[in-house]
């Protein structure tokens, strides 16, 4: 298995290379040269795998296809290492529980920050360990969070041997229970950076790292944010558990509805949908920072400039430039290099958008890749919480609840729908009280958390500087 940049470039590299390095050389995304397919045949292997053996060995299966450069009995005693019982909560890691008929809700936020990105950030942290020790080398990881991927990837990195982690959030944008789980940490390979900005900033910094191709090698910079296409690659497996537990036959197909904002979750989705799973729909959900939604309605993608990014009461999604978008419009535009590279780097870069609306290529989001969309407003969130609490008795993540308004309203008869699950609601505390006028459980592990003391470090929205801090904290 080989991967390539979404911008052209004409290198080839194995999983393990790509896996340390996060940006291709070009500035572009790595993807598989092509999606490996999963035949029928497969797919009813599949289904017994999950049934009988679990996740992780499900894990193991699909990720078999995308890693052979880590030996089989290697990657197998990795996967069983990460996706535990005692660390997602069920023998399923993956519960689905159904709201109502043919609308499923998907748990993926049993893990130990509480949200959906501790499915990939666990295997990555497992990953990084095995490779960095396999060839004695140090990594120094530089990522970028709205919220819960700064969680996921130092809960994941803490104490891992050969491994600093450096985050970069916007300062006082995350949920006072978010910036609690990081500032909390005082690991000594752990930092956190708050920067003035929003999370689009911190992407902007993160990639304008991993652009310097001279400092990225001197100190060995690697990403975990879903950039890395480790992490999307991890993300595909629980499309396939939530599709064997919704079905009984490989006949029928299924729809997930995506929370979404940096487009990483829903392009798994995309990947496994490309790879044969029976996906009818993928319906994007934004919140008021609605560029996708307007992208899948128009074919203009217009990213916002950071004062016109809204603050909501779903900030993990509060983002204007969706990274991952990237790599779907190299598969719409026909794996065409070229032409990504000239849309997200000279286009965005002189315009601010790119106006597809009258390329062929548009229509096909819709009728070959299953694409539609949606947007939910503070409103909607309060609404859908009380309802589905009240309905099914099942508290819902602000979230989740977009998900959850923009699934109802492409609901098909017959095909099951399963909205993904991004957090559990003691994240968005102050929001649920609006609701529902009452606190969310909090786990045992997390009483007293926001006055735990903290170590952050407050910075501008700079590249010299993040430049500055990494290499003072790596002599």
């Amino acid at each position: 298995m080989k991967y390539l940049s979404t911008r052209g470039h004409t290198e080839r590299k194995r999983f393990c290379e790509i896996l340390l390095e996060g940006l291709a050389p070009d500035g572009g995304l790595y993807l598989p040269e092509s999606y490996p397919q999963v035949d029928p045949t497969t797919l009813a292997r599949w289904r017994k795998v999950y049934q009988d053996a679990g996740y992780a060995d499900l894990a193991f299966e699909v990720l078999s296809l995308y890693i052979d450069d880590i030996p089989a009995d290697d990657l197998l005693v990795i996967c069983r290492k990460t996706y535990t019982e005692e660390v997602f909560g069920s023998k399923a890691i993956v519960p689905l529980t159904q709201l109502q008929p043919g609308l499923y809700l998907e748990a993926l936020s049993n893990g130990p920050t509480l949200a959906f990105k501790d499915m990939a950030m666990q295997l990555l942290g497992n990953l990084f360990e095995y490779e960095l020790a396999r060839r004695g080398e140090e990594l120094n990881i530089l990522g970028a969070t709205s919220g819960d991927t700064g969680s996921a990837a130092e809960y994941a990195m803490r104490g891992k041997k050969g491994v600093r982690v450096f985050m970069t959030s916007p300062f006082g944008r995350m949920s006072p229970f978010q910036q609690a789980q990081m500032f909390s940490l005082m690991d000594e390979n752990i930092f956190n950076i708050a920067v003035d900005g929003v999370f689009d900033d911190c992407q902007d910094m993160v990639k304008a790292v991993s652009n310097d191709l001279e400092f990225k090698r001197k100190y060995r910079i690697g990403t975990v944010n879903s950039i890395n296409w480790a992490r999307l690659m991890a993300q595909v497996v629980y499309y396939f558990a939530g599709y064997f537990q919704s079905t009984t036959s490989n006949a029928q197909q299924v729809s997930f509805a995506v929370p979404s904002g940096n487009f990483g979750n829903v392009c798994a989705g995309h990947v496994a949908r490309m790879m044969g799973l029976p996906i009818a729909q993928l319906v994007v959900a934004t919140n008021e920072n609605d560029v996708l939604d307007e992208f899948f309605r128009t074919g203009v993608y217009r990213v916002r400039a950071s004062a016109d990014t809204h603050e909501t009461s779903s900030p993990s999604m509060d983002i204007s430039k969706a990274s991952n978008f990237e790599r779907f419009v190299f598969d719409l535009l026909g794996r065409d290099g070229a032409r990504t590279q000239d849309l997200f780097d000279a286009q965005l870069r002189q315009h601010g958008r790119f106006d597809l609306s009258g390329d062929a290529a548009f229509a096909q989001a819709v009728t070959r890749y299953g694409f539609i969309s949606g947007k939910s407003t503070h409103a909607d969130r309060l609404a859908t919480i009380r309802q589905t609490f009240s309905d099914s008795g099942v508290l819902v993540d602000t979230h989740t609840a977009d998900g959850l308004k923009v699934a109802r309203e492409h609901l098909q008869a017959g095909v099951p729908m399963i909205v993904l699950e991004t957090a559990l609601p003691i994240k968005f505390a102050q929001t649920i009280v609006e609701a529902l006028g009452r606190e969310p459980d909090r786990p045992a592990r997390f009483e007293g958390i926001e006055a735990l003391p903290k170590r952050v470090t407050r910075m501008a929205a700079d590249v010299g500087q993040i430049k500055s801090y990494i290499s003072e904290h790596c002599r």
